[in-house]
């Protein structure tokens, strides 16, 4: 691996355990959720109408893991906190599995 590996997979590792303050902030200022993960009911809250087109499309994706983890959304914060880290390093490890396959298949088209 080299430094610039070492030092990106350290990067990332960082924002993975920095993902919990999603959950905490808004706890300690006792306001709603996380921003920019509304739905269209804190939309209609917040704007006072939803989009068509992101009413239309709203239920396409549906995640695999609803809140970010297997429990309720009252279960104790620091059970979430980890889920919240355990949800990042799932969803990075994704993209870089991704990303090292693409790039191996389009190795190996050149070659």
């Amino acid at each position: 691996m080299t430094k610039f590996q070492r030092k990106l997979l350290l990067g990332l590792i960082v924002l993975a355990l920095l993902t919990p303050l999603g959950l905490l902030l808004p706890e300690i200022f006792n306001s709603e959720g996380a921003w920019g993960e509304w739905g269209t009911d804190a939309l209609e809250r917040l704007l006072g109408y939803v989009p068509e087109g992101l009413k239309r499309t709203s239920d396409i994706f549906k995640s695999p893991i609803e809140g970010y983890s297997p429990g309720k959304e009252d279960a104790p914060l620091i059970f979430r906190a980890v889920f919240y880290v355990v949800s990042g390093l799932i969803g990075m490890s994704a993209v870089a599995l991704a990303a090292y396959l693409t790039a191996r298949l389009l190795r190996k088209k050149r070659s």
